[in-house]
């Protein structure tokens, strides 16, 4: 008997949802709000009978999931009448620290630890806790799960998820790379295993959105992440500033003044893409670009050239290399960053067609030439189905 799940994915800045008829993965409704906080706010709402784009001021999550709500009860085109047609929804939540190591039903304690997690993801727990937070106001019978973004990196052997600070700050403290976008790398991972037709793989999976990671897959199990114990590090994100020298970060409060909380407020809300642009939307930047800004054109070059790092890392600790995995809004629609990134890696066995890279497509696709050694995949992720998966698991 087919359950219907609606699965909640906060963002830094949108909020993706999907209503799934489970276990027959029919998509009832899906859409996106993006842009959340500015302006030019956008919702894309589609079901079989209906579709739209709205152009509205998105003030916060919450406003954007009241909105999605509206379009899934409307009288004329919605596909649910009551909100007790929905017996489970699924929130994707980005950090789950020590506490939780797998998908869990949420109570007033668990939200009370995402709560304490705020200052480990302070662009994505307080959206994620907001969605769980209103949809327990608009749903109130429903059950609501929380999948965490930190299980599928459990994995991470400690000599890659341990830090060398004395014992105590990991024994007392569980100070460790727990890694982030997990659903997303464990379902593209698999999805790559398929593709291939091999299970016994060594991939990179590279989720670029606006938050950014990536993950050295070995064997379906991450062995190494570009993330750690917050989300801040490893890539160049829209805001975020990626790998950075700690003594930057002592001149800052030592030297020019800067508090604590004020260059966490720096490195995760006006670095990144943002800092070295004043764009936080790679669309915004790969336009101005285009257009001759040395900025923007200095910017993407920085960004692809932190991504080849870890992919030749990442080679390096496996051993080998089975196939790069490019997934999320960036990842999947950018042709620039992926030809930047594939530049000049022949040494690797990558070999980019530039005329496939070009099209645009929904579908899993290689976009390597047949005699690349490491096949270039593009695969959409659906962290909503997977996250639909767990959820039905938990009923």
């Amino acid at each position: 008997m087919n359950s219907k799940i609606l699965i909640i994915n906060s963002g830094s800045s949108s909020l993706k949802f999907q209503l799934i008829n489970m276990p027959s993965e029919e998509v009832l409704a899906s859409g996106l709000v993006e842009r959340i906080g500015q302006a030019s706010g956008k919702l894309y709402y589609k079901s079989e009978v209906y579709s739209t784009s709205e152009e509205m001021e998105i003030k916060d999550h919450s406003v954007a999931l009241k909105e999605v709500t509206k379009h899934l009860m409307h009288s004329d085109y919605g596909v649910i009448q009551d909100p007790a047609d929905i017996p489970a929804i699924g929130h994707r939540v980005v950090h789950g620290g020590a506490s939780f190591s797998d998908t869990i039903v949420i109570d007033d304690k668990v939200k009370e630890k995402i709560r304490e997690l705020f200052s480990l993801a302070p662009l994505h727990n307080p959206p994620n806790l907001k969605g769980i937070e209103v949809a327990e106001e608009i749903f109130p019978q429903s059950m609501q799960v929380a999948v965490f973004d930190t299980a599928f990196h459990q994995s991470i052997p400690a000599k890659a998820g341990k830090y060398a600070i004395p014992n105590k700050f990991y024994e007392e403290e569980k100070i460790q790379v727990y890694g982030f976008h997990g659903t997303s790398h464990k379902y593209v991972s698999e999805k790559a295993n398929d593709f291939l037709k091999k299970k016994n793989t060594k991939l990179v999976t590279v989720h670029l959105g606006n938050g950014c990671s990536m993950t050295a897959v070995k064997d379906g199990k991450s062995i190494d992440h570009s993330l750690g114990f917050g989300p801040v590090n490893g890539l160049i994100m829209g805001t975020r500033s990626g790998d950075i020298d700690q003594s930057v970060i002592f001149y800052m409060v030592e030297q020019l003044g800067y508090s604590a909380k004020e260059v966490s407020d720096l490195l995760h809300h006006k670095s990144g893409m943002l800092g070295l642009t004043g764009y936080s939307d790679l669309r915004d930047i790969e336009e101005q670009a285009e257009k001759g800004n040395k900025q923007c054109q200095l910017a993407l070059e920085m960004n692809a050239y932190r991504i080849k790092k870890y992919i030749g890392a990442y080679a390096a600790a496996m051993n080998g290399l089975d196939a790069v995995v490019f997934t999320a809004g960036i990842g999947e629609n950018s042709d620039v960053i992926r030809r930047l990134v594939c530049r000049d890696m022949e040494y690797l066995g990558l070999k980019l067609d530039d005329e496939k890279n070009r099209i645009r497509s929904k579908e899993i696709r290689e976009i390597s030439f047949e005699t690349s050694a490491v096949k270039i995949l593009v695969i959409p992720t659906n962290e909503e189905l997977e996250i639909a998966k767990q959820t039905l698991a938990m009923q």
